[in-house]
């Protein structure tokens, strides 16, 4: 078999002679993606945080231990720039193959999964080949028939705007953004509508902060409220409903919403029953 030469979503080049039988994932959805394409069995190592395999966890998404992975003589170590600190991703792709994604659309994240099946040599596979079919379809998505507000956080408050995954995956469930054109503003002032913005200077610009009066003026059909990252008290409940008072509140898993690759498939459909579907 030729070696796979191929890129990551850094723009890395990464060369892989032979198909990678020892895997350390440092993604919990990636570690997810693994197991559901059949090689859970090269998994030798995982995060605290994966739910999935039962390789030996090798620390955090946010507080990977370096030394333990490369002990672990990984062939492939898998990561996401946004989940994992760059300190431990540049320490790693040191002296191992490190496939870094960052997938902000539902098509990204069904690619990087058949890249992974590519990688691992199973990509013709009855269970990869099924599996990426179906999220290719999923990935097709259809008109939004609803508009949400999606809070991640409450103080201060926070949401996504369209260059998310987890934006995307909504509008691929038949949901609107309605803060989707919506850029987070600097400083903090700004946002909240009481400075002038200053040059953002490179950094994320996709997770605004905003004011109950805004989300006001903004409307909206739904309330959606993901489990993680933050879990939304009762009274967090009745103080955005006080501010869309016409608004369904659905209560989602967070993993529907920000888990990419193989979770995704089932998730969309499972969003679209929960949020479109009369209650």
């Amino acid at each position: 078999m030729p070696a796979l030469k191929l890129t990551d979503d850094l723009g890395r080049t990464l060369l892989f002679p032979h198909p990678p039988q020892r895997v350390v994932s440092l993604v919990p959805s990636d570690t997810y993606s693994v197991v559901a394409l059949g090689a859970g069995d090269r998994l030798v190592g995982r995060t605290t945080w994966c739910e999935h395999g039962d390789a030996p966890t090798v620390g955090g998404t946010k507080d990977v231990d370096v030394e333990a992975v490369l002990a672990l003589a990984p062939q492939l170590v898998i990561a996401n720039q946004e989940e994992n600190t760059r300190t431990a991703l540049e320490a790693l792709a040191a002296r191992a193959p490190v496939l870094v994604s960052l997938p902000r659309r539902v098509e990204q994240g069904v690619a990087h999964l058949a890249r992974l099946a590519r990688i691992l040599g199973i990509e013709s596979t009855p269970v990869a080949r099924e599996l990426i079919r179906r999220g290719y379809q999923i990935a097709e998505g259809g008109e939004p028939r609803r508009r949400a507000f999606v809070p991640i956080w409450m103080d201060p408050l926070m949401t996504i705007n369209a260059d998310t995954f987890g934006s995307d995956v909504l509008a691929h469930a038949g949901v609107a953004n309605a803060f989707g054109d919506r850029l987070r503003l600097y400083p903090l002032a700004a946002d909240l509508g009481k400075s002038s913005p200053q040059d953002a200077g490179g950094r994320d610009v996709r997770y605004p902060r905003v004011t109950l009066a805004e989300v006001t003026a903004r409307g909206a059909d739904l309330i959606v409220l993901p489990d993680e990252p933050h879990a939304f008290s009762e009274a967090d409940e009745a103080l955005l409903h006080a501010a869309l008072p016409t608004s369904r509140v659905v209560r989602v898993s967070g993993k529907d919403l920000f888990w990419y690759g193989a979770w995704t498939i089932d998730a969309v459909p499972r969003l679209h029953a929960q949020l479109l579907e009369p209650a």
